[in-house]
């Protein structure tokens, strides 16, 4: 049996905007892909 992976979906920079949660932590839009980036060091 194969696994197929879920279908990437690219967002708009406003779609980034809308989604973006208050919780906390920071997120950047990479060509058009939702990263969560770690917390600042030092």
């Amino acid at each position: 049996m194969t696994q197929t992976l879920p279908e990437l979906k690219l967002y708009t920079f406003d779609e980034f905007i809308e989604w973006f949660p208050d919780n906390g932590k920071r997120y950047e839009l990479y060509d058009g892909v939702i990263v969560e980036m770690p917390p600042p060091t030092g």
